[in-house]
């Protein structure tokens, strides 16, 4: 398999994660979103989207979703189980990775796209709508303490891929001065103490 990615992007760090845990053998290629590269033709003929990460398989064909490869790669390497082993515990964690996807990594981009110095004369940004999605994000780590003061991970006693989604969101939002403080959120900062105990989160 070749996971088209950037070191530097959530998303496609989301899939190196669960590659990581699964322990699936891959190679990359390195497509650098600050370059350009991703906007480039022949990139677009694998997403004409231009959007990362991409996998493609050994016969050619590609998914370029990060949920999407990550539901392939557990139907074809099961374990360790990330997604649920039941109707329960699926539905749980698709749950929490859907609150992680649109709760903090969505606000946390837009915070990233909207007033970041990076993306000027890229795309039109609102720094305005920006500073708004910047609150949310605060209320939502507020949200997400009492939350995790019940239990050890996102969706449960075990870790799953709603945790990369979250630990991958949390992280990107360093980048816009958005961290989480174990003085005004114990819980959430053990918890991503946690997850950084494991070592896929060097993927």
């Amino acid at each position: 398999m070749l996971l088209y990615h950037d070191p530097r992007a959530p998303n496609p760090r989301r899939v190196r994660i669960f590659l990581a845990e699964k322990g699936v053998a891959y190679d990359t290629i390195e497509v650098s979103i600050a370059a350009s590269e991703h906007q480039k033709p022949e990139f677009r003929k694998k997403n004409p989207l231009a959007l990362l990460p991409v996998l493609e398989l050994e016969d050619g064909r590609v998914l370029r979703e990060s949920m999407a490869i990550c539901r392939y790669l557990e139907e074809v390497h099961p374990e360790p189980n990330l997604l649920g082993v039941d109707a329960w515990e699926r539905a749980q964690i698709e749950q929490w990775n859907r609150h992680a996807e649109l709760e903090l990594l969505l606000p946390i981009a837009q915070v990233f796209r909207n007033t970041n110095a990076f993306w000027n004369g890229r795309i039109k940004q609102a720094p305005e709508f920006g500073e708004i999605m910047r609150e949310q994000v605060c209320s939502r780590f507020d949200w997400l303490e009492t939350e995790l003061a019940r239990r050890p991970y996102l969706a449960g006693p075990r870790f799953t891929v709603a945790d990369i989604t979250a630990v991958c969101a949390i992280d990107f939002g360093k980048v816009s001065n958005l961290r989480i403080k174990a003085e005004t959120h114990p819980h959430l900062a053990a918890w991503h103490a946690r997850v950084y105990e494991r070592p896929s989160i060097k993927a």
